[in-house]
């Protein structure tokens, strides 16, 4: 009997010591998983922001997330009042209708967002987001002084098309849908994200060569001094500007179209 008892003790110190070594394991696997969430979450980059491995390789923002440093309205001296803001670490595009009146009664005058500096061989990347059946776009290669005349706000140039392709009617034209080269060449390949979520697009300008990619697929590329791109250009809508198809040191554009947009993380670096 009293063998039998020591071996029961005996059983039960085995069992409480296993016990203890699983509750040892377990404690050490909960801590690095909670380790790795937080190496995770720590490392997951900052908007608005450039890494170390950017700066090496030349990369500039060109929006702080704050302010509108760099930016003004095409033809004016500062941003459209009451037309463009800065939310959520995004310059957002206020839909016409929100847009407040002046003391006449008429909607304060808007205009496309403009880079004060100008660029010439460039690859640009930016997070775009749409509101629904929205309209916008990144518009590049613009000259100021050729678009203000007869004082337009609206930039002449090649445009990164940003559309809700499922609900806006200008999804009636392949090269007005999103990422196209507007109205010459239809983006092929890629795939915008639903309504309300962000994506990535990327534009890259090199002397004759040109490039669109969405969400890390390259879904048009050119070259200006093609005959295919300048039978392209003869039939769209900028056919009767002689000079738009030459390469230029110019400005950076986000369009005003009359729709709610957002857009972040925006950096360019030059290309040689």
């Amino acid at each position: 009997m009293i063998k039998s008892n020591d071996y029961l003790d005996n059983m039960a110190i085995i069992k409480k010591f296993f016990l203890l070594i699983f509750g040892i394991f377990l404690l050490i696997g909960c801590s690095n998983n909670k380790e790795k969430s937080t190496e995770k979450k720590s490392s997951a980059p900052l908007e608005n922001t450039l890494s170390k491995v950017e700066i090496a390789d030349g990369w500039e923002l060109l929006f702080d997330g704050k302010t509108f440093n760099g930016w003004r309205g095409i033809g004016k001296s500062a941003v459209p009042d009451g037309h463009w803001e800065i939310e959520d670490n995004c310059i957002k595009k206020i839909k016409s209708g929100d847009v407040p009146t002046l003391a006449d009664g008429q909607p304060a005058k808007g205009g496309d967002l403009m880079t004060d500096k100008t660029f010439a061989n460039f690859e640009l990347s930016f997070d775009w987001k749409i509101s629904e059946a929205g309209n916008s776009g990144v518009k590049y290669n613009v000259i100021e002084e050729v678009s203000v005349n007869n004082g337009s706000t609206s930039a002449l140039g090649y445009e990164y098309q940003v559309l809700d392709d499922e609900k806006h009617n200008d999804n009636a034209n392949p090269t007005h849908r999103t990422a196209s080269l507007y109205d010459m060449i239809e983006a092929v390949g890629g795939s915008a994200k639903p309504i309300g979520e962000f994506n990535t697009g990327k534009i890259i300008f090199n002397n004759n060569h040109g490039e669109h990619w969405l969400n890390g697929v390259k879904v048009v590329e050119y070259d200006i001094d093609s005959a295919e791109f300048q039978e392209l250009f003869k039939k769209s809508k900028y056919h009767n500007h002689t000079d738009f198809t030459e390469h230029k040191i110019a400005h950076i554009i986000l369009q005003d179209h009359g729709n709610d947009c957002w857009y972040k993380n925006i950096k360019i670096r030059k290309l040689k």
